[in-house]
């Protein structure tokens, strides 16, 4: 199996890494035969922060055919995210992956050229939450029905609210693409299910 993860312009640092290190424990850890092909327009992308990373794939050679997932991290549109966000060759991507019901995940402002696609209408979503909600009645705006968790999920589509949730979106597509049962043991190796209790006696 192999994820798409495209990362546009202005991507933010904190949404992208989560996918590259949930997926890669999976891997490495958990011998889970799962990938990711860092994706985007030109081979160096820059991030909202100015952190540089390199394409693994240049989005005029993606075959949607050898992928099983979407993900795409949010941006700031203060540094031009919606630029490449919504340019046609990112909103036909998003098309072709829905066309064949693969899984689609996007992190807080994500959302958008998910929307801008069309695919969100009448389907349960979120993003952004603060600053009064106005994204989220943005997206409204786009004939996305409106959910009120952290994290949203209508079949196939994975919405989320903030950068917070990056980690919970990883590990939900991670379980759409193995099991509940493997993402439960990745999620306890990267003391994501560690209460305090637990922390304690590992000091001891």
């Amino acid at each position: 199996m192999k994820i798409l993860l495209l990362c546009l312009n202005a991507f933010e640092t904190m949404e992208f890494s989560p996918f590259v290190d949930v997926i890669g424990w999976a891997h490495d850890d958990f011998n889970c035969d799962i990938g990711i092909d860092i994706c985007g327009f030109n081979r160096t992308i820059v991030s909202t922060f100015g952190v540089s990373i390199t394409a693994d794939i240049l989005i005029d050679d993606v075959d949607v055919d050898q992928y099983d997932a979407l993900a795409i991290p949010g941006g700031f549109e203060e540094y031009g995210f919606y630029k490449e966000a919504y340019h046609e060759k990112t909103l036909n991507l998003i098309r072709f992956f829905h066309s064949q019901h693969k899984p689609i995940a996007s992190v807080c402002v994500a959302a958008f050229p998910l929307a801008k696609s069309g695919i969100l209408k009448n389907r349960k979503a979120t993003t952004y939450h603060l600053r009064g909600g106005y994204k989220r009645e943005e997206l409204k705006n786009f004939g996305a029905v409106l959910g009120d968790d952290w994290l949203v999920v209508d079949d196939n589509i994975i919405t989320s609210s903030c950068p917070k949730t990056a980690p919970d979106v990883a590990f939900h597509l991670l379980e759409m693409l193995t099991s509940q049962e493997k993402t439960i043991e990745v999620k306890k190796a990267m003391g994501y299910m560690v209460n305090n209790s637990q922390m304690e006696e590992g000091t001891k």
